[in-house]
């Protein structure tokens, strides 16, 4: 390809995971043709999305609520083999099957508005001058880190869930984890099984949730999160609003003291940590499993974030530009509902080129 000059295209996707690869196959579905029409921008070196940077230890079996690609199943998975590679090698084929030619490894930095209403997509392979943007860019590329005093102190390890290895480096440590969602009780439960000692530290007291968890409860959630987003307020991730598994690992390690929950801390020492109480507590590692925020800075130029700090999105429209489409965002955070967000940018996507005269 040449990327002396800017290539003219009809809609530039940024990202390859489950988001990203849903709009691409619906694009395809309306009759554009990739390479063409559209192009998908990835910046991983090799398929899988945020899938491929997942820790060992987190197998098939272990993963919840994955959905399939539209259009082609995953089926006879191995569940004992780690989710980075039966994902990975899934997407993998996935692109070949619908010849989506995901240009990777491709760095975007930034969107910028254009001439003649297009949209400027700068990146490190050159420029596109698209009509509309569908941005698939998840969160695993802002891993959230809080700040605490003495954080800079502390003579030990920190890492965040973005980094963690599996619980093997743990072995024999004392290892303090923050954080109250799933990826937090994931390792924690791994590391207590080989640490030395293992302390639980999180904001909120956690919320376990029994009983089967349906269409009706996982509407109701989705409902919370796109409210925030509707609102222009920074979203939530789907899965903090709808509480923990209580599985038989969870209640085995609850009844072992494992998932004893602490209230937050409120200093970082050079050894470890220590609340307002007096109490402290020694610790080699601190593991933050605070979760992502939205990697959207590449959008920066266009300004679309709301006063609350959010990019208010209606569908998955942004609404201060209807030429951008955000999907795995938000309310389609999930892989579900990344799957309904690719067809929905794709569906608005027609009407907008059909208005610029381009049949789809």
């Amino acid at each position: 390809m040449n990327y002396s000059r800017t290539r003219e295209l009809d809609v530039v996707v940024i990202g390859a995971g489950q988001a990203g690869l849903s709009a691409a196959y619906h694009l395809r579905r309306i009759g554009l043709l990739p390479g063409e029409n559209f192009v998908v921008l990835d910046h991983a070196p090799r398929p899988g999305g945020a899938w491929q940077f997942r820790w060992p230890s987190l197998t098939y079996g272990k993963v919840h609520g994955m959905h399939s690609l539209p259009g082609m199943e995953l089926t006879g998975a191995d569940d004992d083999r780690p989710s980075s590679e039966v994902i990975g090698a899934y997407f993998e084929a996935y692109e070949r099957r619908f010849d989506l030619q995901v240009h990777r490894p491709v760095e975007v930095s930034a969107v910028r508005e254009g001439q003649e209403g297009r949209l400027l997509v700068e990146t490190s392979k050159g420029t596109y001058a698209s009509r509309a943007l569908i941005s698939a860019t998840g969160t695993w590329d802002r891993p959230f880190w809080p700040r605490y005093p003495g954080q800079e102190t502390f003579k030990g390890r920190q890492l965040h869930t973005a980094d963690y290895p599996g619980p093997e480096e743990f072995a024999g440590l004392k290892v303090v984890v923050v954080g109250g969602g799933a990826s937090g009780t994931q390792h924690l439960m791994e590391i207590a099984e080989v640490a030395a000692e293992t302390y639980w530290v999180t904001r909120r007291p956690p919320v376990f949730r029994e009983g089967p968890f349906g269409m009706k409860q996982g509407r109701a959630a989705v409902a919370m999160v796109e409210e925030r987003v509707r609102r222009g307020l920074p979203p939530q991730s789907v899965v903090s609003v709808t509480g923990l598994p209580l599985n038989d690992a969870v209640r085995r390690a609850r009844e072992q003291g494992v998932l004893d929950r602490l209230p937050m801390f409120e200093r970082i020492t050079p050894c470890g940590v220590a609340w307002a109480d007096g109490r402290s507590v020694e610790a080699d590692v601190i593991l933050w499993a605070t979760g992502f925020r939205a990697a959207v800075d590449h959008l920066a130029p266009l300004r679309l974030r709301e006063p609350g700090g959010g990019i208010r999105v209606e569908d998955t429209r942004a609404v201060r530009d209807g030429r951008v489409h955000l999907v795995g965002y938000g309310p389609s955070a999930s892989t579900i509902g990344a799957n309904r967000a690719g067809r929905a940018a794709a569906r608005s996507v027609s009407r907008l080129l059909e208005s610029h005269g381009v049949p789809a």
